[in-house]
């Protein structure tokens, strides 16, 4: 009972802040120990997509990654699990130039950042769900890089005409939480104005095979 209150808790503070606007970073935690994983791999990765926005000083940028495989498993209509490998080869940026887009992914996707030679996917598998207010709170062990943490999610599930779509709001993941280094105010002194910050927001749409 007393972990049914806290997740109740949990998930009613996600959904708070996202009705109120905040562009609070989700909390990270250890990750949870999953004892059954979904691999039912009947998403449609051509119309599945994960968002992405970066901000710094002077600007955005933002774009897209495709799934590399993916799961949704659903029950009488209910999300009960379910895992998302993300392919980091496959991310596009959408507001610049083709010069300017190949630069700033050269660079999203080098060391520096991703590192996608070393890591060429990242995962979210879905660890719980709870229902608040018509909506869903999604736990699940998100993977970066060689780091793994569990973060909490607001999102909807939708089925039509055979086809179920998971849909998440924006949410917003620390990078230095996940390793990702590169101009952080956390791991470097005097970069004056030219920081990136740590927050990059996320969504995931992903729909399953007709």
């Amino acid at each position: 009972m007393r972990k049914v209150i806290l997740s109740l808790a949990i998930a009613a503070s996600v959904l708070t802040a996202c009705k109120n606007g905040k562009k609070e970073k989700v909390d990270t935690k250890e990750a949870v120990k999953v004892e059954v994983v979904s691999d039912l791999n009947n998403a449609d990765v051509a119309s599945s997509v994960i968002t992405w926005k970066g901000t710094k000083p002077t600007g955005a940028h933002n774009g897209t990654i495709m799934l590399k495989e993916g799961s949704l498993n659903v029950s009488a209509g209910k999300l009960i699990g379910g895992s998302f490998v993300i392919d980091m080869p496959s991310m596009k940026n959408l507001d610049l130039d083709a010069k300017g887009s190949a630069k700033i992914i050269g660079h999203l996707t080098s060391p520096d950042f991703f590192n996608i030679a070393a890591f060429p996917t990242s995962k979210f598998v879905i660890t719980s769900v709870s229902e608040v207010e018509e909506k869903l709170a999604v736990t699940g062990n998100l993977t970066i890089k060689d780091v793994t943490k569990s973060i909490t999610i607001p999102a909807m599930l939708m089925t039509k005409e055979g086809i179920t779509t998971f849909k998440s709001e924006k949410f917003n993941v620390d990078r230095a939480d996940f390793n990702v280094k590169y101009a952080s105010k956390k791991f470097f002194d005097n970069l004056k104005d030219k920081f990136i910050d740590d927050m990059i927001e996320f969504s995931f749409t992903v729909k399953t095979k007709a």
